[in-house]
């Protein structure tokens, strides 16, 4: 493998997901491999202390590098070889053949997150249940729930994003609810991405002032922003929570961000949209609760919960540095 090789595939490379579109991964090309690393700038310290959020976008950068280099005619696999204090995941090697998968670059640039509405309707059986094997693959497995299910809890989950002075700072870190943001174009999170309307997204950006916020925070405006969130479940459609096994490692859980990947991918190629309800299980408190309602013993091992479903209008595509 000729590391260099793989400049050009960068672009292909960064549509991965990541929480809060930061795009945490990092490459350090070396003499023959390229190292995956993390910047910790582009983590989220406050709404995921535990890491799991970047493990699985780590995982999910690890599987579209393959996909991408596969689709290139590139002999490329993944070798783990963690060190959190460098911050490095493992390094991408030469291999004896091109990685397998049935997914190309065409279904990477594909995939799309967005906030905006689903058609009513569940999961075909069918499709979950190719969901569930790939799950199997890892030694996971998968929860499906009625959206409606799940009001209570996406309600209490960001009542407490909205009202913790430190989850609220680096989300408004986050926004990009201006065009004219030179940042708009390269990361984060757009009033497009979150469906918000012109007003909507000067309201938020006004509420979450760092001048404003303080006190309005004391007033209860984390219960009214939580409360805008309120209709979007109220639906006959579909949540779908991937659940580790008992005791699953930091290795295993980057494994699993593969897999979510190779999910989302799935889901993208049958029409289907996914958006990422990860605020539900930040929270301890609507983890447990979330655990209990899945009759799970250890909540820790809940990892994603995403609301899939057919999009009543196309989601824009998310904005990335590459």
């Amino acid at each position: 493998m000729k590391p260099d090789a793989l400049r050009e595939l960068e672009p292909d490379f960064w549509r991965a997901p990541s929480a809060h579109n930061t795009q945490p991964w990092v490459l350090r090309y070396r003499e023959e491999t390229v190292e995956i690393g993390w910047d910790p700038a582009r983590t989220l310290p406050a709404a995921d202390p535990s890491g799991r959020d970047l493990r699985l976008a780590l995982g999910a950068f690890v599987e579209t590098c393959l996909i991408v280099c596969a689709d290139a005619g590139l002999d490329v696999d993944f070798r783990h070889d963690p060190d959190a204090a460098g911050h490095r995941l493992g390094h991408l090697v030469a291999a004896e053949g091109p990685y397998t998968t049935p997914f190309t670059v065409q279904d990477v640039r594909a995939r799309r997150s967005g906030r905006a509405g689903h058609e009513p309707g569940r999961l075909d059986d069918a499709v979950a249940a190719r969901l569930e094997k790939l799950a199997a693959e890892e030694e996971a497995g998968i929860r499906r729930l009625p959206c409606r299910d799940l009001i209570d809890l996406l309600y209490d989950a960001d009542r407490h994003m909205f009202a913790t002075p430190s989850i609220a700072r680096e989300l408004r870190e986050w926004l990009r609810l201006d065009p004219e943001d030179p940042r708009y174009h390269q990361d984060g999170l757009t009033d497009r991405a979150l469906d918000l309307t012109p007003f909507q997204a000067r309201m938020l950006g006004r509420l979450l002032s760092p001048r404003a916020y303080p006190l309005l925070r004391r007033l209860g405006v984390p219960g009214v922003l939580a409360g805008a969130s309120e209709d979007l479940l109220d639906y006959d459609g579909e949540v779908v929570v991937l659940v580790a096994r008992p005791g699953s490692t930091h290795t295993e859980q980057v494994d699993l961000g593969r897999v979510l990947m190779r999910q989302w991918l799935t889901l993208s190629t049958l029409g289907h949209t996914t958006h990422p309800l990860s605020q539900i299980i930040d929270a301890q408190r609507t983890k447990q609760r979330l655990a209990r309602l899945l009759d799970i013993d250890d909540p820790s091992r809940l990892l994603n919960i995403t609301r899939v479903g057919r999009p009543l209008t196309p989601p824009p595509l998310s904005a990335r540095l590459r």
